[in-house]
Formats: structure tokens, sequence, C-alpha cells
């Protein structure tokens, strides 16, 4: 695999052209088009220069490999191929104030949760910082969307892997992500969700960057959240609430906790009213989301019913809270079921590839 010409910054990218004998606005022209979702061979470049950037860097970093569009509402689904070969998955969802595209930052994931998809092959790779932000950018592209007027309104981390376990490259994601003279997308348009990797929460309160924490909380006591997400054997409820409030003090933005609803495991109201107890007075909203079934799960989703009762528990407990509806159930909208079918689809045959 080669080196991602998108993982560079402007500042970056003036550098390599100098060093390769270029005038300094071809630099400009580079990130210009990188962020247009272009190929390097697309570049207006003069031919030479395209040849020897080629050969150092790949042509394109994350190619749209097809598109899935659901019967039921505006979703859609992408799965993505990365340079190397690999797969992920994003999805775009409309909302009346805008697109918001969910992306993945790893191929993959680790952290083992029982309700998700992503993990079912563990972790391959961590994703480039130009490769996160290429799947904005070629679906930004195929929707018509330019620089001036971007079709990608709100960016969500909440695709395969988790974004904490990628640190590095996902804070230079961020920061290419509203660099000026690119997608240039505010920072309190994006939402990164973690599973509550403690020391790297407290790490990003440090990093100015004023985006919506999203915590994947789904429990409200170490035990039974352990039971679901492996990483609870390591970071405790009490650890992820103080990380949330020094993420607060820093940035004055309230965090947000998910709330998966998984039947006969945490939707009745006696966990409820736990969480009331757990949340009260913290500058929190809670997501409630009904599970989206894994059929290589056994776990099941708690039905509208007991998802309303609970909603309605934690609101006249002074818990600012909303239940998510469920988008692109029939394209396998959550994160990782589009990989593992079209994995599995290979599998039976290697020929069964889009070109």
């Amino acid at each position: 695999m080669k080196n991602i010409l998108s993982d560079l910054t402007r500042e970056e990218l003036t550098s390599l052209v100098l060093s390769m004998g270029e005038k300094k606005f071809r630099a400009d022209q580079i990130f210009t088009g990188l962020m247009q979702g272009k190929r390097i061979s697309e570049l207006p470049l003069p031919a030479s220069f395209k040849e020897e950037l080629i050969k150092e860097y790949e042509n394109a970093a994350v190619e749209i490999e097809e598109v899935f569009c659901s019967q039921e509402d505006d979703t859609k689904k992408f799965l993505f191929r990365l340079s190397d070969g690999n797969l992920i998955e994003g999805v775009l969802m409309k909302y009346r104030y805008g697109n918001t595209q969910c992306v993945s930052t790893q191929v993959g994931c680790r952290m083992g949760c029982k309700f998700c998809a992503s993990t079912l092959q563990g972790l391959i790779r961590n994703l480039t910082a130009g490769e996160i932000l290429g799947q904005i950018t070629a679906v930004n592209r195929y929707l018509g969307g330019t620089l001036e007027k971007r079709a990608v309104t709100n960016v969500v981390l909440m695709g395969s892997g988790e974004p904490l376990d990628n640190y590095a490259n996902v804070i230079k994601f961020l920061r290419l992500l509203s660099e000026t003279g690119g997608i240039c997308l505010s920072p309190r348009n994006v939402s990164l969700s973690t599973s509550g990797l403690v020391p790297e929460m407290e790490q990003l309160s440090e990093e100015g960057i004023p985006l919506n924490l999203t915590v994947s909380l789904h429990a409200t006591n170490d035990e039974e959240r352990a039971r679901t997400m492996p990483i609870a054997n390591k970071y405790k409820i009490a650890d992820i609430l103080k990380a949330c409030e020094k993420y607060f003090e820093r940035t004055k933005r309230r965090y947000i906790f998910e709330y998966c609803l998984i039947s006969g495991e945490n939707s009745d109201l006696a966990h409820a009213k736990a969480l009331i107890s757990l949340l009260k007075g913290k500058p929190c909203h809670v997501n409630l989301i009904r599970l989206n079934v894994v059929k290589e799960r056994a776990l099941k989703a708690a039905c509208e019913r007991e998802a309303q009762a609970f909603l309605e528990t934690l609101t006249r407990g002074g818990i600012s809270a909303t239940l998510r509806r469920s988008m692109g159930s029939d394209i396998g909208g959550a994160c990782g079921q589009l990989r593992a079918s079209k994995l599995k689809i290979l599998q039976e045959d290697p020929n069964d590839r889009k070109e």
C-alpha cells in the first residue's frame, strides 16, 4: 500500500511540492482537488507531476464500491473499497436540517460489544486521517456537492471502529475536516461516539475541538455493562462520568449518552429509574436507540411500547432524552452489517466484485 496524499495538511502539501521542485501554488491545487473528491489522475496538474505523485501515493484512497438506497426512508448505505482492498461502510441520513454522514474510523473493531456487527471479524487496521476524510469527500462528490455548497452538512463518527482507539488519525482528520478552503465543516457539526476510553476522553478535552462527545453507555452499573461491553472491565462508569464532566468544563458543551434498548437486558422501568439516579442534574442528553438486531448475536430489540415507556419515565424524571428513529433497517443500517454480508459473499465467490 502506498501513502495517502489526503493525509497531508495544506502546509505539508506545500513542503511536498517544493521538495519535488514544483511551485508553491500546486499545493493549493492538490488540496482543493482532493477535498473535491478527485483522484490524483484528475487533478489539474502537469502530467509528469501527476505521474511522480502516483509513484508514491495512491491514486484514490477511498472509492465507492456500492450504494444501497432504503425503500423506507431517504437513507443511503455506502460500501467503500480502500486502496489495499479492505472494505468499510458508511450511512447517509437525511434530516430536515441537512444530510448527516456516519463514517468509519477503523476496518473492523476490537471493542467486542455484543450488540455490534463491526466487531465480528475483530480489528483489521486503523484508517488514516485521509481515509476517514475520503469517505466524506467521495459521498459529497457523489451527491453533487461542492466545497461552496456541501451535500454533507453533519458528520458522526459512529461507523465501524472505536474512534478513540485510533486517536492520532482521528484528531488529524478533525483538523483536516475544518481546514479553511476544504470541506470546512465546523467541529460543532461533528459527533464522536466512544465506548468510553477514559484516558483518550480526557486527552480530547485538551485538544480545543468543540465537537459533540457521545458515549455508548447502555447500562446503569458496571456489572451489567460488562455483559455486553467488554471495555467495562477496564473503565468504570464513575470514571467515564468524571471524564465527561471534564469535557464539559473545558468545552462548555453538554455530552450525550447513547443507550441501546435491549429486551430482557436493560429496557424495563427499573433500569429507566436507575438511569435517572445516575444522570440527574448532569449537563447531558440521553439518546435512546432500539437495538438494530445483528443476526449473529442473540440479543433482541425492545418493542416500541417498551421504548416509549422508558423514554417517558426519563423525561418525567427530569432527564433530557429522545428516542432515535430507526433508519435504513432494510439495507443493513447498523454499522458492520453491510461489510459482513459482503465479505460472506466474497468468501463464497471471490469473483463477485464490482470493478
